[in-house]
Formats: structure tokens, sequence, C-alpha cells
């Protein structure tokens, strides 16, 4: 299993890749701190695109996505050889509700609480952390966003190409 960040790093490298391959200018935006991994630029838009990478069997602790210049894109490398290229999921803000509209029915019939907040977040009020505040965020698996496999016509369609 290859470092965390070096991971997440390669995800969004290949996203890059992926996009621009489609005749779209990425680019890539630096730093730790940032809810934007890719910048996609056009003559009429700007799309701000997340990137989340995976090596195991699911995305911990993702936050979501909230408005119309968002999308983002789940790298799945469970599995795959150094020179395979990995699954690619694209989420919209109203596929990433869906999903969690989906898990927050599930959580309650379990018997669990969880809400989501006005930036589409969920928050779990019965789990805190070590500073007492509600958990925020929840772990993906393939299962529940297969649909969205290879979906780069979202990306497309968003642009206007």
């Amino acid at each position: 299993m290859k470092d965390k960040q070096i991971i997440g790093l390669a995800g969004e490298f290949v996203v890059a890749s992926e996009i621009c391959r489609r005749g779209i200018y990425a680019q890539l935006t630096l730093g730790k701190r940032k809810r934007t991994d890719l910048l996609i630029e056009t003559e009429h838009s700007m799309l701000r695109v997340q990137v989340k990478t995976k090596q195991g069997k699911q995305w911990p602790n993702i936050k979501g996505i909230y408005g119309e210049d968002i999308i983002m894109v789940l790298v799945d490398y469970e599995g795959k050889a150094d020179n395979e290229r990995p699954d690619f999921y694209i989420l919209l803000e109203r596929d990433w509700l869906e999903y969690i509209n989906l898990r927050k029915k599930e959580e309650e019939k379990g018997g669990r609480k969880m809400e989501i907040d006005d930036c589409n977040c969920p928050i779990w009020p019965d789990q805190v952390n070590k500073a007492g505040n509600p958990y925020k965020g929840c772990d993906i698996e393939t299962k529940y966003i297969k649909q969205h496999k290879e979906k780069w016509e979202k990306i497309l369609d968003r642009i206007g190409k």
C-alpha cells in the first residue's frame, strides 16, 4: 500500500490527465488546505473538481460537494497493478445528495442518527471527536456509486462541450 498523500496526488494527476485527454484544459491547485484539487477553465465558465483517491475498500471521511460549479471525481486504485488504469466515478451535487440521503435512511434504520448540514456534509451528532465536536463526513463504498463509473460526459455537459 502506498503513502496516503502520494496516492492522493497520483489521483489528482490522473484525473487532470483524463480531463485533458478529452480536450479540456485542467490545472492542479497547490497546497494542503483546499477544497478544490483541479480547475477547469473554458471561455465561458470555470468548474472546480474535487478528487478523492482510494486503494482500499472505501473512500474514508468524504465531506461531499456543494454547488453547481463543482464536481467530485472518486479514483479507485484497489486491486490495480502499477501499470493499470484506475476506475473513476464522477459525481455532481445531485448525485452526492442522492447518495447521502440513501445513507441517512440506512443509518436511521440501524438506529444511528445522521444529519446533513447546509453544505451537504454528513454529520454524526452522536459521535464526537477529541474536541467534542460531532464527526463530519462519511465513507463511500463503490457498490453505492457504481452507476457513476466513467461518466465523464457529466463534466463535458457541465462546461457546454
